[in-house]
């Protein structure tokens, strides 16, 4: 086990704002989403902060991740601009897809992260597509999959897996495993007590993570990131977590139970991370203030930014679309 003093003190603050940053753009969000200052849907990742952060400190700027409908923690983790991400919910030109994406489509290419795919399951082709790219290029790049447990019954799941297993190609298959595909439970739609078990089936690694703890994160996907730039192939990697709130807005997560959220709910990332941190005299109580601080004038700024940027202009209507 890697003990917290044998990571860079660098590293383990960056990724403790970087989970500030998520979780105070996410409170923003949601306030701002019941007063009717944004359009369209939300998809909030408090409780699951830990697992953005904690792969994203392991990639370069080149690597690739691929989101889904509920992106902001990858997007803020993976390097997209507050700012944009802002513009972006705003339906603001200025956003990082041209207010044209929304929530669920957050993504800058500039750092390295394709608007994500609201479709379930949808990003992990992709993945081991971007995958086959970095091998054929011969490139030590990586591609990350993050997905819910809602996904891994899905056949891009299982095709994506085994395709990459296959041809050996630098992928991490991540699943956050928050026990609800919307308002299913894991156990109604799995047999086997764990998504990680999976792999068995595809001969590669099978990792299990504390999705609720930023260290452990960041410890396992450290190994797979690891070996997919060795030439290795990929690896699913499990993190167990919880989210905070409801799948989307007017979720009042009715159909989980009380207990089960009572036990969860305590194991807040943020605290587990800042206790750890705290404890070991690696992060002190001014400094949490003062990122508590920074964080909270840079989600200013990000609003001011794009309460005060143009709508895009109608005629960029057609503009960015594909068609054959």
């Amino acid at each position: 086990m890697v003990h917290i003093k044998q990571i860079p003190k660098d590293i383990l603050k960056a990724m403790y704002r970087t989970m500030v940053m998520i979780r105070q753009f996410e409170d923003t969000v949601y306030y701002m989403f019941l007063e009717g200052k944004l359009p369209g849907t939300v998809h909030l990742y408090q409780g699951q902060e830990a697992v953005a952060a904690g792969v994203c400190a392991n990639l370069r700027k080149e690597d690739v991740i691929f989101s889904t409908h509920r992106a902001d923690g990858h997007a803020v983790a993976k390097g997209v601009s507050l700012d944009s991400c802002m513009a972006e919910l705003f339906g603001k030109a200025t956003g990082c897809c041209k207010g044209k994406g929304g929530a669920m489509h957050l993504g800058d290419m500039d750092a390295g992260m394709p608007p994500a795919i609201a479709i379930v399951g949808g990003g992990l082709p992709l993945a081991a597509g971007c995958g086959l790219a970095f091998k054929y290029k011969k490139q030590d790049n990586v591609a990350v999959a993050f997905f819910g447990d809602g996904a891994v019954n899905e056949g891009a799941f299982h095709e994506s897996v085994n395709m990459a297993a296959i041809w050996n190609l630098p992928v991490i298959f991540v699943c956050e495993n928050n026990l609800y595909g919307a308002s299913t439970h894991i156990s109604k739609v799995m047999k086997a007590e764990n998504v990680a078990d999976r792999a068995s089936a595809y001969g590669i690694p099978g990792v299990i993570a504390d999705g609720n703890d930023m260290i452990d994160v960041y410890v396992k996907t450290g190994e797979a990131v690891k070996r997919a730039r060795e030439g290795k192939g990929p690896t699913l990697l499990e993190c167990k977590t919880y989210r905070r709130g409801g799948h989307s807005r007017g979720d009042s997560n009715l159909y989980r139970d009380k207990k089960e959220e009572e036990i969860w709910l305590a194991r807040d990332p943020l605290v587990i991370a800042r206790g750890k941190m705290v404890r070991e005299g690696m992060l002190t109580e001014m400094e949490v203030k003062d990122i508590d601080e920074q964080v909270k004038t840079g989600i200013e700024k990000a609003i001011k930014f794009a309460e005060e940027s143009p709508f895009p202009a109608e005629e960029e209507m057609f503009n960015d679309l594909w068609a054959d």
